[in-house]
């Protein structure tokens, strides 16, 4: 008996799963997914079974991703934002044999899928389907509705995040989150035993190509009913959470804001009494963020340090927090934090330096391409520890930006905007923003007499990266400060930064945000 088969027994009348436009029982689900699983299990693969998931948030996705779980595959989660160059190089540097999307982006999946040589497109939603992409529902329904196989041993999603060379690297998910499992009974049954399925029903808020999101398939599987958001509006998260009865979630801190940016008035309108456990990730929450919202819906936040590479590495509960203020947590088993001094000593409690974490498992980090760390690494920040083992993040050591929760790499808008003709030599960089958290700006060099607008850059960009990467603005310099190995100095770009009025940007007024 399949999951869902056997909750439909034990739950007939629960909507088990449902997004703004698609609700499903446990029973309908079942009739969706033993065809799919079906359908996939009998697709010929290489041994790594991976299936690219490039769509955005819905019903449909979840389960394009349970569908790989249950058929011993490996889903990869693909950035629905990326272009078809961007997609194309996910796409072969995972080894990828299937891609399933929504027909909003059938297209593009479909573009980067035939640069990349995979015959296989799988799409769901309305509308028309480029040539050699498949409906869901016909390839699901070729392949019949009996029992599918649980006799195959599972296989670990994939995500992708940006790595010190500026080029995304694929990472499974971590072994902290790994429940394993000799096979798919095995595994689903071990996916029940997850705390969060307590709590009730589970919000997707968050793009479902992220780590945290995706959280969301191990919990359904576990029993959890799901609503999934599609594009985050805060009201319209209220008004899910009062509605649906949500008693978990995983946010970031610009939801955060977002919902404390409401007025008033909106806010009280809504019922949150239902929530017991909402879960921040992403970025170190800002303090006064933290606090707002402790205050306003109590002690159900929690807050997670890590990253998509190994999971979490620190966690801190909201009474702590208060007793703590600006901490993310404390080490949570295997995982155990020290400041490393430039000799390459530990240091004393109290004392400022490059924050290191050790995996006491001995796993420590391996991405797809091969390279990765011992049980000893860093996640690129700087930190200091007290007596008690509680960990503050005071500075960021590596230049990667952090905005609305997600990771931008510099070194690759850069590489993109050296290629403008009109730019001679560029810097792009982070500066703080009340929403997002940090926001992408670009310092640049001309080259030549004729000045580039900051319009004409912007929608360069656009042409070759998601719009997520692109900055929000442009600003004109001379020359750019480099140390003496040539390497840009970016905190002497920040403090220039720092000084620059707004009506120096672009020269003649070509700001734009």
């Amino acid at each position: 008996m399949t999951f869902a088969a056997h909750f439909a027994q034990e739950r007939p009348n629960e909507i088990a799963l449902r997004d703004s436009y698609r609700s499903l029982t446990w029973s309908e689900v079942d009739d969706v997914l033993r065809p799919a699983v079906n359908a996939l299990t009998h697709t010929p693969m290489r041994d790594t079974r991976r299936v690219a998931v490039f769509a955005g948030n819905s019903v449909e996705t979840l389960l394009a991703y349970v569908t790989c779980t249950l058929a011993g595959s490996s889903g990869v989660a693909v950035n629905a934002h990326l272009t078809a160059s961007e997609a194309r190089y996910i796409f072969e540097d995972a080894d990828v044999d299937v891609v399933f999307c929504d027909a909003a982006h059938a297209e593009t999946a479909a573009s980067a899928a035939a640069a990349s040589g995979i015959r296989l497109i799988v799409a769901w939603g309305e509308g028309s389907l480029p040539p050699g992409v498949r409906s869901w529902a016909q390839w699901s329904a070729e392949a019949g509705v009996e029992e599918p196989r649980t006799d195959l041993p599972p296989r670990r999603t994939l995500v992708y995040t940006s790595g010190t060379t500026g080029r995304p690297k694929g990472v499974e998910l971590p072994h902290t989150s790994w429940v394993g499992g000799k096979d798919i009974t095995e595994h689903v049954d071990r996916l029940r035993g997850n705390r969060m399925i307590a709590y009730g029903r589970h919000l997707v808020v968050g793009p479902m190509y992220h780590s945290g999101p995706l959280a969301a398939t191990r919990l359904f599987i576990g029993g959890a009913p799901v609503t999934v958001l599609g594009k985050y509006d805060a009201t319209e998260l209220l008004d899910t959470i009062e509605r649906d009865r949500v008693g978990s979630s995983i946010m970031v801190p610009t939801h955060l804001q977002r919902l404390l940016d409401l007025p008033s008035d909106v806010r009280e309108r809504f019922d949150h009494s239902s929530l017991k456990y909402v879960l921040q990730v992403g970025a170190k929450c800002p303090d006064s963020v933290k606090r707002a919202m402790i205050d306003w819906w109590g002690p159900v936040i929690w807050e997670s340090y890590g990253a998509s590479e190994v999971g979490t590495t620190c966690m801190i509960s909201s009474e702590e927090w208060l007793q703590h203020p600006g901490s993310v947590g404390r080490p949570v088993p295997p995982f155990e934090a020290f400041v490393r001094l430039p000799d390459g000593s530990e240091a004393p409690p109290g004392t400022e330096g490059e924050l290191w974490f050790r995996d006491t498992s001995g796993h420590g980090i391996t991405y797809v391409s091969g390279a990765g760390t011992n049980e000893t690494f860093t996640l690129g920040e700087i930190g200091v520890i007290n007596e008690d083992g509680y960990v503050w993040i005071t500075d960021r050591a590596a230049d990667m930006v952090v905005s609305g929760g997600v990771n931008i790499y510099p070194a690759e808008v850069e590489q993109t905007l050296l290629r403008h003709p009109q730019v001679s030599d560029v810097a792009c960089y982070g500066v703080p923003d009340a929403e997002m958290g940090e926001r992408l700006v670009a310092m640049v060099v001309a080259g030549g007499s004729d000045l580039p607008t900051a319009e004409a850059l912007r929608m360069f960009c656009r042409e070759h990266l998601a719009g997520y990467k692109c900055p929000k603005e442009f600003f004109l310099a001379d020359e750019l400060p480099r140390t003496a190995v040539g390497k840009l100095d970016k905190r002497a770009i920040r403090r220039a930064h720092d000084r620059s009025s707004p009506r120096t940007d672009m020269r003649e007024a070509a700001r734009t945000s």
